[in-house]
Formats: structure tokens, C-alpha cells, sequence
């Protein structure tokens, strides 16, 4: 099991919400949650990063906990979300330089954007599906004891 801190930020019924505290602060802001004034955060837009967990232990809101994740599926899903899209890329690449009428290079090209977006689209279909396998879900496996104090960026005010 992997494990990881991670601070409860909302509980919905059999769920919590949680928020990873990372372990070195943030090298712009200094803050180990919720940093948002990065360049990306800045360009895409900011995404929170909660999640949904499985609550056995019954942390409330504000609770320091332990959450993990099966090693094997973390691994596998890991092999899956690199190796099928560029399996399929590669693929893809091949099967246009045999359809090329004369070496061009046009085809492979095309084909291994065909290969990538089939594997983008085979992955998001079959990500799907495992949501539903409670080996590929996070668990709350015990509270955690937090002998630091956690500074929260505010969406880039300090």
C-alpha cells in the first residue's frame, strides 16, 4: 500500500474529500496547500485537487489522515496510461508507412495521430470501468498525526 497525508476538506456520505499536503512547501508561494499562483495554474486555469476517498475510520472536516492506494493497481494503471497510448502511436506509424504509396511521409504521420487518439480514447473508455473496482479507489487508513503546521495559499494571496 502507498501511502500518502492528506488533510479532510468535506465528507459526503460514505466519502471524504481530501486534499494532499505535500511535504516540501511550494517554491513559489512556501505553502504546502493549495498553491495557486503558479505559471500553469496561472495559463489553465486552477484545478482543486481533492479527491474522493473511502472514510472506514469516520475522519471528520479538518482531520489529518492517511490515504493509500493498492501498489499493484497503481502500477498498473501507471503501465496503461503510458504504454497504451504509445503502443497505439506506434502502431498507428507503421500501419501508415505500409498504406504510403511511395515512401511519403505523410501517411505514418497520419497514422500515428490516428494511433494516438485511438489509444487517448480506448484509455478514457477504460478508465471509466475501473472506477468502478475498489482496488483502483483510495482508502483513508488511519489518522494522522500532524507535528506541523500547515500554511494555506489562498488562490495566489499570502
Amino acid at each position: 500500500m502507498i501511502e500518502e497525508q492528506a488533510v479532510v476538506v468535506g465528507i459526503e456520505q460514505d466519502q471524504a474529500m481530501l486534499e494532499i499536503v505535500r511535504k516540501t512547501p511550494c517554491g513559489l508561494c512556501g505553502q504546502t496547500r493549495g498553491c495557486g499562483v503558479s505559471v500553469f495554474g496561472k495559463l489553465l486555469g486552477h484545478r482543486e485537487s481533492v479527491f474522493r476517498a473511502a472514510n472506514p475510520s469516520n475522519a471528520r472536516i479538518g482531520d489529518h489522515v492517511v490515504v493509500g492506494v493498492d501498489e499493484k493497481a497503481l502500477l498498473a494503471s501507471s503501465m496503461m496510461v503510458y504504454g497504451v497510448p504509445l503502443l497505439m502511436l506506434l502502431a498507428g506509424a507503421i500501419t501508415g508507412n505500409f498504406l504510403a504509396p511511395s515512401g511519403g511521409d505523410i501517411w505514418p504521420l497520419a497514422g500515428a495521430a490516428v494511433g494516438l487518439v485511438a489509444g487517448v480514447v480506448w484509455l478514457k473508455v477504460h478508465a471509466m470501468g475501473r472506477g468502478l473496482d475498489g482496488r483502483y479507489r483510495p482508502v483513508i487508513l488511519r489518522t494522522a498525526e500532524s507535528n506541523s503546521q500547515i500554511r494555506i495559499c489562498h488562490r495566489g494571496q499570502q
